[in-house]
This record gives C-alpha cells, structure tokens and sequence, in this order.
C-alpha cells in the first residue's frame, strides 16, 4: 500500500515516497535561494544525501553542505555550523537526517538571528521570548530516521560540551515551514537503528499519554501512535523495505512529538544524562530504562494503561502491557538493563542529580525526588 498524504498540522507536511523529488520547491516556498544542507558525519557521504543535493543543484539552488554534527549534538557543533552558514551567504536550512541533524539544523537557522549565546534559549518560563525573530532563517526538515519526531518539533536538544548535560533550546520559530517525510529515505537504515528510533516513538507516546497534565488533544495522538508502532514497529525491523511500515513509522514519530508538548518524564530525564555523559543512542537508552520506569510510576498510571492496553488489543490489563514492552523490547533486540549496554554504577549519584534537573521530569506522574531518582537508576541495572 502506498501512502501519499499532504499534512498542514502542525505544519506543512509532504508524506510520500520520491517526495524529496520535491525539496527545491518547498525551499522556494519558503523564499530560500541558496540553503545549506546540515546533517551529521555519518551521513554526509550516503546516496540519499548526494540525491538531495542534486535536487537542490538542479533547480539553481547551489550545493552547500555542513555536516560536522556529532551524534549528540553540542554548542561548538553549532557554533561551526552558524559559521559555514554566515560564511557561504546561506538564506535557508535544509535540517536532514535523525534527531542529530534535525537538531542542529534547527539551531543553526535560530541562531544566525541572534547575539545571545544558546543558553539563553533554555526552555525554562518564557526565556524564548529573549529572542530576536528577525534574523531566524527559514527552515525545511528531512527526517531519514522514524524516531525524534524533531521534524515538528519547536525545540532543538543541544549537549552542552563542558558539563555534559543535554538542554533543551526552545523557540516557536524552530517548527520547520516544510516537512518532507519520505519513507524512501529510511530504507537503509541499519536494524539496531530502525530499533532505537522506533522506540523513541513509542517513549514519546507513552511518556506524553502517561503525563499528569491536561491536554486530550496530545493524548488522543498519543495513543494512536503507540498503535502504529505496535502494528508496524515488528515490521519496518523485520523487513527494512516494507514500505507501509516505513511509512506509518515517520507518522508514528511525528506523532510522537506533537504528543509530547502534552510532557515527558521519567524515561526522558533518565536517558538524557545517560546519553550525555556516555554517549549512548537516545531511543535505545529510553527503551533500556522503559520498565523499569513503568514500574515505579504503576501506582499513578494504572488505570490510564488499562485503557490503552484495550485500545492496543493487548489482553491483561496494566501487567499485559508492561509484558507487551518487555517482549517488543526482546524481538527488537534491546539490551536488558544499563549493565548490559556497557554502563557501569559508578556514577549514578551524579545521574540522579542530572536527572532532576532535567525539564522532562517535571511531566512524571510519579514525582521524582533525589531520593527516589537514585534508586530508579539502581533498578536500571
């Protein structure tokens, strides 16, 4: 089955396969004549990195290209990045790739417009409002991954290199104009990938419908979108060219990030520390630490994953789901536990203290304390 679908929610949204066919014309559409193409290192040299730059060549676009993007993203990343830009007189961003590219890509078109280093951006109260919206460049997004969901997402995760912890930079002028979401462009990504970013979809979900706070519109994507990767997660890692599993995977993972700006939680502010100071993938890291953080917040979310499990068609109420996770997690070879990624115990204190601060565990329905943080990454391993 083919899917072909032009969205306007919650921008504009080109779903289809060959839709990078149509790159240069939502370039245009955003006024752009000379955009530069960010995305990571591993990236750089593929064949669906070069097809987009002849794309864009070809319509008289130029061929400019930056791609000295670690895998989680960091300020001299992006300060390299501001550079290329102002450099090569650049009026666009084409953000290209998974959740790193998209990431700095992002903030490279942010913060050619402003004097203020990225820190002031947190998103922390209504610090955005520091910005200055004039010199923001416009922004195409192309996601090659089905995970983050960054490419309708208003906030860019930037690591900070000193301290290692992960902040969230947020402006509403970080949502991309375009979004060209061609399935074509995740075909080759490897098995443990297809895996990790899938699962991330799936912990936007879960995490964004288990949030204490009220919004129905964020829990009804939510919930949809947990059902698609029940239905085609197994799929898309099985059978890397099944096309309608690609396909629903980029809807599941835009899902994902709409769903959250409902909130994250305990997953989210776990792995973010994890991936900083150990450089782990993301989507992997939320699934590692998955249930174990199901089961510290059961007490606050038994009934809300009741009523999912029944949506789901998984039989068992509260526990039928937590065993519905541990076997996704086994088919799709997820390690165990943090031991078994390779993560010693030696740090965890310092994890815990991270964590706390981290924005995500504010939407917890369980409330996270130090205390009880600690011990959370202590039943990780």
């Amino acid at each position: 089955m083919n899917i072909v679908a032009n969205w306007s929610y919650p921008t504009a949204v080109k779903l289809g396969r060959g839709r990078i066919n149509e790159l240069a014309d939502a370039c245009k559409s955003l006024g752009m004549k000379k955009p530069l193409l960010v995305t990571d290192r591993g990236l750089a040299s593929m064949a669906i990195t070069g097809h987009a730059l002849d794309v864009l060549e070809e319509a008289g676009l130029g061929r400019a290209i930056f791609a000295d993007v670690d895998p989680n993203p960091n300020e001299k990343n992006l300060e390299a990045g501001v550079k290329a830009f102002r450099d090569g007189g650049h009026d666009g961003v084409v953000a290209f790739g998974g959740g790193s590219g998209l990431d700095l890509g992002k903030a490279v078109a942010f913060m050619v417009g402003q004097t203020r280093p990225v820190w002031d951006f947190e998103d922390i109260g209504d610090w955005w409002t520091r910005a200055s919206t004039e010199g923001i460049a416009p922004i195409v997004a192309v996601p090659t991954t089905a995970g983050t969901g960054s490419e309708v997402g208003r906030a860019s995760v930037i690591t900070n290199s000193e301290t290692h912890v992960k902040k969230i930079i947020f402006h509403p002028k970080f949502l991309p104009g375009v979004v060209i979401a061609d399935p074509d462009l995740t075909v080759g990504m490897p098995k443990m990938i297809t895996a990790g970013t899938g699962m991330d979809a799936f912990a936007h979900c879960l995490e964004a419908y288990c949030s204490p706070f009220y919004h129905p519109m964020s829990q009804g994507i939510a919930l949809e979108g947990m059902r698609l990767v029940k239905e085609f997660l197994p799929r898309a890692y099985k059978d890397g060219t099944d096309i309608e599993a690609r396909t629903n995977m980029m809807s599941a993972a835009a899902m994902g990030a709409v769903a959250f700006q409902k909130g994250l939680g305990a997953i989210h502010s776990l792995s973010h520390p994890i991936g900083a100071v150990y450089n782990t993938h993301h989507g992997m890291t939320n699934a590692v630490v998955m249930p174990p953080v199901l089961r510290f917040n059961r007490s606050a979310i038994e009934e809300k994953i009741e009523r999912a499990a029944a949506y789901l068609g998984i039989s068992g109420g509260f526990d039928g789901f937590y065993d519905y996770v541990l076997s996704l997690r086994a088919e799709l070879g997820v390690p165990e536990n943090l031991t078994a990624m390779g993560i010693g115990q030696d740090r965890i204190d310092e994890l815990a203290a991270m964590a706390i601060e981290d924005p995500s565990c504010g939407g917890n329905p369980v409330p996270m304390t130090l205390e009880n943080t600690r011990q959370l990454f202590v039943d990780c391993f």
